[in-house]
């Protein structure tokens, strides 16, 4: 087993268990105790857990806290506006997008705003702010309804079946995580069961999130990560993470972060078809 195969495996086990010692991962692997450490060492490294006495523990929030819009928005500014800023790149006049609920799609719908004759589908109150201030008069904006969640989102039966009624080119998702092991996920089972029907509703899907993302794991599964046409990510994101996305999606576009909020250089790496 290679090293990063070795570590992917501790990490999983680390995510399901809640924590891990080194004398049970050197006996299940075959390996030394100081290669065990040296792994946690790495993954400690990438934020991706975090070491203890004789082993490793789980880092950041559980699968089930679910942060405010408010307080996500202050978070990875320069990496979200570079994301942001190269997904609306894909949007043409006239298309019928999604956006789902998140700061980052949040960000992408303020610069969506002057792209003439497009039709929004939305479950995201924050979103559905943003294109009413905008005035354009050639623009749709269609509001799911719903019950709304922590991050201001619109979910639930009402949301559900108002997206089934409808057909989109293009969903932007957010998401709360993605691991190899669950895909995209989010700590809200409502959401992830309208984020479900967005992406049925949708011929492409294109997944906006920055590095911070990788390695979390919601309460709930969105969907594999195959299910993503494209994935875009800022430059931060973990050579791990580039590995995992670039095998299992469609398109992975890792974007340069800018301090003036434009994207910067982004490298495109095929995928295994979506």
């Amino acid at each position: 087993m290679l090293a990063r195969q070795r570590q992917a495996a501790i990490l999983d086990r680390v995510r399901a268990t809640g924590g891990v010692r080194v004398t049970e991962l050197a006996a299940e692997f075959g390996v030394s105790d100081m290669t065990i450490r040296r792994d946690l060492d790495a993954l400690h490294a990438q934020g991706l857990l975090a070491k203890v006495h004789g082993g490793a523990t789980v880092t950041g929030p559980s699968a089930a806290d679910e942060p405010g819009f408010d307080a996500k928005s202050v978070r990875q500014l320069a990496e979200k506006a570079a994301v942001a800023a190269h997904a609306a790149r894909l949007v043409r006049p006239g298309a019928a997008v999604a956006l789902s609920a998140g700061t980052t799609t949040a960000e992408l719908a303020r610069r969506l705003v002057d792209v003439p004759g497009l039709t929004v589908v939305t479950n995201s109150l924050r979103v559905a702010e943003v294109f009413h201030g905008g005035g354009r008069s050639d623009q749709t904006v269609i509001l799911t309804g719903g019950v709304r969640t922590p991050s201001d989102a619109l979910v639930g039966p009402l949301a559900v079946a108002a997206i089934h009624s409808l057909h989109m080119d293009l969903l932007f998702l957010g998401v709360h995580g993605i691991s190899e092991r669950a895909g995209f996920t989010t700590p809200n089972l409502m959401e992830a069961e309208t984020n479900r029907a967005l992406m049925a509703a949708a011929d492409r899907l294109v997944v906006l999130a920055d590095h911070t993302k990788w390695g979390l794991v919601g309460l709930c599964s969105i969907g594999e990560l195959s299910r993503a046409d494209v994935v875009v990510v800022d430059d931060r994101l973990p050579e791990e993470g580039r590995r995992v996305l670039g095998e299992q999606v469609g398109e992975l576009i890792v974007v340069a972060r800018s301090a003036g909020g434009r994207a910067g250089t982004a490298t495109a790496t095929e995928g295994t078809p979506a």
